[in-house]
C-alpha cells in the first residue's frame, strides 16, 4: 500500500508549527505561528472544493486514524466504515473514529444541498480568516480608515453567510449518535454563538465610536475563530485516543470548549501585551515592546 504522502506532509507540518510556537513564545513574537497556521488552515479547506468533500473528509479523518489507532483494536469511540472509503491509508486501518465514519457518509450519501452548506461554510470561514488577520494589522484609522471599514464589512456578511450554514448543519446532528446527538447540536450552536457574539459586539462598539471597545471585542472574535477551527482539530488529536472508551466523549468535549478556550487566550494575551494606549494585540506578534498601533 502506497502511503499517503499528504498525511505524512501535515504531520512534518505540524512539528515545523509546533516548533514556530516554542520559538514565538522564547521570543514574544507570533507572527510566524499565526501566518503558518493561516497558510495550512486555507490548504486544509481549498482541498474541499478541489477534491470534493468525500475524499476531503477521508484525508480529514487520515490525520487522526493514527493516534486513535494506537495500541487498541477496538474501542467504543471507534468505529468501520464500507470498503474503508473514509480514510487515505488504505487496509492499513480499518477502525476509526465514529465522528468521522459518520461525518464522511452524510457527505458520501447526504443531499446536495447538505454538500452546498458545508461548502458555503467552509468557503465563507476561509475568508473570513484571513480578512480578519488583514483588518488586525491594519486599524482604521488614518490612509486605512476606507479600506478597513470596506473589508469590515465584507468579512461581517462572509461571517454571517458561514454562521447561517453551520447553524443549519448542526441542527441535522440530532439524530447522529456518533457526534453526540442534540448535545452535538446546542454545543454547535453555542460556538456560533460565541464566534458570531464577538463579531457583533465589536461591530455594536464601532457604530458608537467606540474604538477601544471594537478593537478589544474583534481580538476575541480572532481567539473565538482560531478556536472554532485550531483548537478544535489539536483537541481532538489529542483527546481522541485518551477518551476512545466513551463514543462521541472527545467530540462533544471539543465543540463546547474549543471557542471559548479561544477567546480566553485571546483576551490573557490583550491583557499581556497591551500598552497603557488602549492599542491592540500586535504585541504578541512583533515583540515584547508591546502594542505597534
Amino acid at each position: 500500500m502506497a502511503l499517503p504522502y499528504g498525511i505524512l506532509a501535515i504531520y512534518g507540518a505540524l512539528v515545523v508549527w509546533i516548533g514556530l510556537l516554542i520559538q514565538g513564545y522564547r521570543r514574544g513574537s507570533y507572527w510566524l505561528f499565526a501566518v503558518f497556521g493561516i497558510a495550512l488552515m486555507l490548504i486544509l479547506n481549498v482541498g474541499y472544493f478541489i477534491n470534493g468533500a468525500p475524499n476531503a473528509i477521508a484525508f480529514f479523518i487520515g490525520i487522526y486514524d493514527v493516534l486513535d489507532n494506537l495500541g487498541t483494536d477496538a474501542a467504543p469511540a471507534l468505529a468501520t466504515c464500507p470498503d474503508n472509503a473514509c480514510t487515505v491509508w488504505g487496509n492499513r486501518y480499518t477502525n476509526h473514529p465514529s465522528w468521522g465514519v459518520a461525518f464522511h457518509d452524510r457527505f458520501l450519501n447526504g443531499s446536495n444541498m447538505r454538500t452546498n452548506l458545508l461548502y458555503g461554510h467552509i468557503g465563507m470561514n476561509s475568508i473570513v480568516f484571513v480578512l480578519m488577520h488583514i483588518q488586525f494589522f491594519r486599524p482604521g484609522h488614518g490612509a486605512s480608515k476606507k479600506l478597513h471599514s470596506i473589508l469590515g464589512r465584507v468579512t461581517f456578511v462572509c461571517l454571517t453567510i458561514s454562521t447561517v450554514c453551520a447553524i443549519i448543519l448542526a441542527g441535522q446532528h440530532g439524530d447522529v449518535a456518533s457526534y453526540g446527538g442534540s448535545l452535538s447540536t446546542y454545543g454547535f450552536w453555542f460556538m456560533a454563538l460565541c464566534v458570531y457574539g464577538c463579531a457583533i459586539m465589536g461591530v455594536l462598539a464601532i457604530r458608537k465610536a467606540d474604538r477601544d471597545a471594537h478593537r478589544v471585542w474583534m481580538i476575541r472574535f480572532i481567539g473565538s475563530m482560531w478556536g472554532a477551527f485550531w483548537i478544535f482539530r489539536v483537541m481532538l488529536f489529542v483527546l481522541g485516543p485518551i477518551l476512545r472508551q466513551w463514543d462521541s466523549a472527545a467530540l462533544l468535549t471539543v465543540i463546547w470548549f474549543s471557542a471559548p478556550l479561544g477567546i480566553l487566550i485571546a483576551e490573557v494575551l490583550r491583557r499581556k501585551y497591551q500598552s497603557g494606549q488602549g492599542g491592540a494585540m500586535e504585541g504578541a506578534y512583533k515583540g515584547r515592546s508591546g502594542f505597534n498601533v
